[in-house]
């Protein structure tokens, strides 16, 4: 048969385990995993600069808006707080827009393009209004000026930009908004970004 004191008499209540004879048995403490993770302050103080980024972005201009690569459910939501005016609903509503900006892919993409608007830089607004021209006149005259793009960004998915181009000009000429023209402006941008960063 088994030893007596082979048997543990387990405590319920966080104390060292102990044998029939009553004697403690000693534990590793180090055995038993730490919690590692950020405190609740800090997630109170990172959910707040989230906010802070969502009240900063319902301040953007719709072009400004524009230049950045974040969902469409974001997009949606910050336009919908530009409609509410009773404080404590607009209080609840950045809460939720910090939630979605925690789930876009690249939120530290989000809060550089804001410093860069913030900073009235320059050099912004001259790849803003190149990706503007560029959308434009993809939009009126085609393959060509894809073409001509393509020369110029190498890099570009041709097949992709052709489709954005195809699909943006169906908005124009339906003069309907499916975010079409936004997604062309976008990606010209992204682009325009990458060869002259």
């Amino acid at each position: 048969s088994w030893p007596r004191d082979h048997f543990l008499r387990l405590n319920l209540f966080g104390r060292k385990p102990i044998n029939l004879e009553g004697t403690m048995i000693d534990s590793n403490e180090d055995d038993i995993p730490q919690y590692s993770g950020p405190s609740k302050s800090q997630l109170k103080r990172d959910m707040h600069a989230l906010q802070n980024i969502g009240k900063r972005m319902t301040e953007l201009s719709n072009e400004q808006l524009d230049t950045l690569t974040i969902s469409d459910t974001l997009r949606n939501a910050i336009e919908e707080s530009r409609r509410i005016r009773q404080n404590e609903a607009k209080r609840r509503h950045l809460q939720y827009i910090g939630k979605i900006i925690r789930q876009e892919d690249d939120p530290e993409a989000v809060q550089r393009a804001i410093d860069a608007f913030d900073s009235g830089s320059e050099e912004h607004t001259r790849r803003h209004h190149l990706a503007e021209r560029w959308r434009d006149r993809m939009i009126s005259d085609g393959d060509s000026v894809t073409g001509e793009f393509f020369n110029y960004c190498p890099d570009a998915d041709i097949q992709h930009l052709r489709n954005l181009v195809r699909n943006a000009r169906r908005d124009v000429e339906k003069q309907k908004n499916t975010g079409q023209i936004r997604k062309l402006f976008r990606y010209l941008r992204e682009r325009i970004d990458e060869i002259e960063a």
